[in-house]
């Protein structure tokens, strides 16, 4: 570890915290960062040479394994004719195209095809705080609706923390956002209907959309109630408002049209006005993109009033990844992906259960975390009721054990079509030693 320590108290001088990404810092868990030098297929490695077992993913992207021959290949090659022109690229319209085809499903009123127009960004936070900018030029109307405990990057107006009541407008939920920003903000508790009637009820006329993660990843995974989505796209649709559907983590992971794709086999069919995509899309490079009706997309410049730019929007190395990434990603991969992650999570369990730990197993289609209680949660209050304090330990034990785990008990884990039965050995047997360090655990 010499080196992930050097290395932290030298970047502490130049970045703050260390860090480009809060959560890297590993405040939740305690302990080094590792630094990291090298990924492949189901491992990484750090600047101590020290090899992981990963179930990071870099937060998702790596759906293949790291550093798929066919996706590096196809970086590079894109690569070697520009690393970036500020104009439009052919490949722009292939990825665009493959998206539209990906987000279609069958229902029982024929297939679905939400998403006719996209336009690609650079980042998640991006993506979405487009999609919320182009909903209230639409709608001509400004107030948003957001869920506790959904998390859709960080512009200003989703930083916002609950106000006193259903109905009452937020405040800031970060230094350095105005008060008044946050007051454009309602949050509401997921997973409760009647909050968003409530809240309907009292701004309706004034409320531009609802942002909701499709299913809940950034707080452990929550994943919505039966029906939750589609009923929630007729009280936003009858209010003349618009629904933005975020899947920036679970869109083209938990299946071929995201976590909406899938959803449609078990429940009422609905069509979000909006979608935001990050993570796969770009197959590990900086892409993000959003997606949705014609005539919603079609407000954005040059041909509508909202504004919206970017120089390296749809860069060209970041679209041949992404490219290369979706194109891999067929239903062998997602099948493969579900079994890995069923494996895990029974073996998760059972090793947790085997030293009498109070667990749940939240999951989301092929996302999952670990919440230390016995009854699941369903919004963000049950979360943050869990016995959090056992995870720091949890996490170390598989950390020394040669298995890397997110840093936060509040992070979904990810798998790889690259996880073998070698690597998947390798977890469970570190299973047993993290499972009696989170039972040994004492509140701080």
């Amino acid at each position: 570890m010499q080196h992930n320590a050097e290395l932290f108290e030298r970047a502490k001088h130049s970045i703050p915290g260390g860090v480009n990404s809060p959560v890297r810092a590993y405040g939740s868990v305690g302990g080094t960062p590792r630094f990291l030098v090298e990924a492949r297929g189901a491992y990484v490695t750090d600047v101590d040479g020290n090899e992981y077992v990963d179930l990071v993913a870099s937060w998702g992207p790596a759906i293949l394994g790291h550093a798929r021959p066919e996706v590096v290949r196809a970086v590079q090659e894109a690569a070697a004719r520009g690393l970036s022109f500020g104009a439009t690229t052919p490949s722009e319209t292939e990825l665009a195209e493959l998206i539209r085809e990906r987000m279609t499903a069958e229902s029982a009123d024929g297939v679905l095809a939400p998403v006719e127009k996209v336009r690609l960004v650079s980042t998640g936070t991006e993506a979405t705080m487009t999609a919320i900018r182009l909903a209230r030029g639409f709608t001509g109307r400004d107030l948003l609706i957001k869920f506790s405990g959904h998390y859709h990057g960080h512009s200003d107006g989703l930083l916002a923390e609950a106000g006193s009541g259903l109905a009452t407008l937020a405040m800031p939920g970060s230094a350095g956002v105005p008060a008044p920003i946050a007051a454009q903000t309602l949050v509401l508790p997921y997973n409760d209907l009647d909050a968003v009637r409530t809240a309907f009820a009292t701004h309706g006329d004034r409320i531009a959309a609802v942002i909701v993660e499709s299913a809940a990843c950034n707080m452990g995974v929550v994943p919505p109630e039966p029906g939750y989505n589609a009923a929630l796209t007729e009280i936003v649709h009858e209010a003349g408002a618009l629904l933005i559907v975020d899947e920036v983590l679970t869109g083209f992971r938990v299946g071929s049209a995201g976590y909406w794709g899938a959803s449609l086999a078990d429940g009422p069919a609905y069509m979000p006005d909006l979608f935001t995509f990050g993570k796969v899309v770009g197959g590990g490079m900086p892409l993000a993109a959003l997606g949705g009706r014609a005539e919603v997309m079609d407000y954005l410049a040059p041909l509508g009033p909202v504004y919206q730019a970017g120089t390296l929007s749809g860069n060209p190395v970041a679209v041949a990844a992404g490219l290369a990434t979706l194109r891999l990603a067929d239903l062998d991969v997602y099948a493969t992906l579900d079994a890995v992650s069923a494996r895990l999570q029974s073996a998760v369990s059972q090793a947790l259960a085997a030293e009498g730990v109070a667990h749940t197993i939240q999951r989301a289609g092929n996302l999952f975390s670990v919440l230390f209680s016995d009854t699941p949660a369903t919004n963000y209050a049950q979360v943050q009721a869990q016995d959090a304090f056992r995870y720091p330990p949890f996490f170390h034990a598989m950390l020394e054990a040669g298995v890397s785990l997110p840093p936060s008990v509040f992070e979904a884990w990810f798998v790889t079509a690259a996880h073998d039965d070698v690597a998947l050995e390798r977890i469970i047997d570190a299973l047993p030693a993290a499972a009696k360090a989170a039972a040994a655990a004492q509140p701080a």
